[in-house]
């Protein structure tokens, strides 16, 4: 069951999988008994998580048996957990772009947000359109999430700049990316069309570049503030480790 579900993993699109995991995360917890990792967004612990990602960007040790967190996920729900109002301040106004399964229900369900979703063609989003040209008013969000999408879209600054001016002043946001910290600047180039050398350059076959550490440099110049959220100073590396989180993973926080 392990070695089958492995293979799942490396050859299913994500939103399949996500449909054929429910079934998989009721055995999970006998095939990974244990208690060395634990999911930061559902709470269960396991013996290990499950391996992830293309050939050139494969990771052990990541991904969570029941809820199909990613570091990523994991990252994120700390911060908003011990680190911002998301759960506490009451009327919060939400724009959740390509929302993630493990956070839709939650968020959905929290009393606090008014909680609006939005991406071109997923199934669970309230509105379908495209993030270059967002048809919602100027102003109207006080915090935005749009994780991995960056790396997708044909003009990365302008799908920024229309999500700063849906938010309000004082807003703030989260815009994970993949991130190669090797790399000083960005890599694109419109000549890598194959899938093949996307995924080769680019780590995955429907990316169209990969930021490098120049990256907040991006959401600047779109009109954002941005800070870095510092998981180091705020948790062990025991926890860092056990929470299966990316060490190199930086968590940028943008502010209007």
């Amino acid at each position: 069951m392990k070695k089958l579900y492995k293979i799942l993993l490396n050859k299913l699109p994500r939103p399949l999988l996500i449909r054929l995991s429910y079934p998989f995360k009721f055995i999970a917890p006998f095939l990974y008994k244990g208690d060395n990792v634990e999911c930061t967004v559902c709470g269960k612990k396991f013996s290990k998580f499950l391996s992830y990602g293309s050939d050139v960007a494969h990771r052990d040790n990541v991904l969570c048996p029941n809820d199909l967190t990613l570091e990523r996920h994991r990252l994120m729900w700390l911060y908003l957990k011990g680190h911002s109002n998301f759960f506490t301040k009451k009327d919060l106004s939400v724009l959740h772009i390509a929302p993630e399964q493990c956070f839709h229900k939650k968020f959905k369900s929290q009393g606090n947000l008014n909680y609006l979703t939005g991406d071109l063609v997923s199934p669970i989003a309230d509105l379908h359109f495209d993030l270059h040209d967002i048809p919602l008013e100027d102003n109207r969000f006080d915090v935005i999430f749009c994780n991995h999408v960056m790396e997708h879209v044909d003009d990365a600054i302008r799908c920024m700049s229309e999500l700063h001016r849906v938010m309000k002043p004082g807003g703030w946001g989260i815009m994970q990316v993949p991130q190669d910290f090797t790399r000083e600047e960005t890599f694109e180039d419109p000549s890598i069309t194959s899938e093949e050398d996307r995924e080769k350059y680019y780590w995955q076959k429907d990316h169209v570049r990969l930021f490098g550490r120049d990256y907040p440099n991006w959401l600047k110049k779109a009109g954002f503030g941005v800070i870095e959220f510092d998981k180091e100073s705020n948790y062990s590396q025991e926890l860092i480790e056990k929470y299966r989180l990316d060490k190199k993973e930086i968590l940028y926080i943008v502010s209007k």
